[in-house]
């Protein structure tokens, strides 16, 4: 005999919610109802405007919750009526409060993109491509009171490319995760799953960004930098200062030309070799896109006729 489907309550808010919210409502579950964020100024005039799970929520007739807080007082009432069985959170952004953590009878699971222990926190996806990791994953594991140290459900991983951005990873990484959501599901339905403990001796910290996390400090090895302007990208990015004009660096490819140049000379700057910075390893990083503040994003090559990427001159730190 066929066991029920389960009912599903989604907590998330942003693009990489997406794909497991789709997964769900594609699969034999019923999403009851979806909690979001409340809606944010978005876009260069800063309107209103739904975030793309809210979004794909009411495309979709789902009832949507978007608390400013999560008292019990306010919050409850809402939340009970959905009459969930489970509740799944994907980047959902809000810490969850105990009451609503012992809400539906099977709790609620979160789809984490790290291999737990590794990379607790706000920003892994972007901490792993900074740290230069060859790989991440994602977790499914159960949501408990201290931040991302629930247990572990099922894990899938997933390999980081040379030149792989933290939003290229997310995207990989979102659809990884909502196929396993989906597949943990259903073994719930059919028997209860193994729910294997973290070992906190092993927990690393992925604390969440500030732009100040951009700023480049070239007497690092060139690697390291191209792992910062990748791991940043899309926000907060990587930048430099150069005769007092930030230069925000969206991409860079890895490490060139040996060189015995200052960290943070232009070493080259034609449009044969590219724009070519001196890193504190003895060589040379590329820039390939270029903002200047306030200004569109360019190819580094399409700013060398302006002079300030001149062979010689020097990134400084402010």
């Amino acid at each position: 005999m066929k066991k029920p489907a389960l009912r599903v309550v989604f907590f998330g808010t942003p693009a990489f919610a997406v794909p497991t919210l789709e997964r769900l409502l594609a699969s034999s579950h019923h999403v009851v109802g979806v909690v979001t964020q409340p809606d944010r100024p978005r876009g260069r005039g800063q309107q209103l405007a739904a975030g793309p799970v809210k979004a794909l929520a009411l495309s979709m007739g789902l009832p949507v919750l978007q608390p400013d807080r999560l008292a019990r007082d306010q919050f409850e009432p809402p939340f009970t009526q959905l009459g969930a069985d489970i509740g799944v959170v994907a980047a959902y952004g809000k810490l969850l409060p105990d009451w609503l953590l012992a809400g539906p009878p099977r709790g609620l699971i979160n789809v984490h993109a790290s291999l737990l222990p590794r990379y607790r926190g706000a920003s892994p996806i972007h901490r792993a491509v900074m740290n230069g990791d060859a790989e991440t994953g994602v977790t499914i594991m159960r949501v408990v009171k201290v931040m991302d140290s629930g247990a572990i459900l099922d894990q899938v991983r997933v390999p980081i490319g040379l030149e792989d951005t933290t939003a290229v990873l997310s995207q990989r990484l979102a659809i990884a995760g909502a196929t396993l959501l989906v597949e943990t599901l259903d073994r719930m339905v059919a028997g209860p799953i193994v729910e294997t403990p973290q070992d906190d001796t092993q927990a690393t910290s992925a604390p969440r960004l500030v732009k100040t996390d951009g700023l480049i400090d070239w007497s690092r090895p060139a690697a390291a930098i191209h792992n910062q302007v990748r791991g940043l990208s899309p926000w907060p990015h990587a930048y430099s200062f150069l005769a007092g004009t930030r230069y925000i660096i969206h991409r860079s490819t890895g490490t060139r030309s040996p060189t015995a140049l200052r960290p943070g000379t232009i070493a080259a700057a034609s449009a044969a070799e590219g724009v070519l910075v001196a890193c504190g390893d003895g060589r040379c990083l590329e820039l390939v896109e270029v903002q200047l503040e306030g200004k569109r994003v360019l190819a580094a090559r399409d700013l060398l006729g302006g002079g300030a990427l001149g062979v010689g001159a020097r990134f400084e730190n402010r």
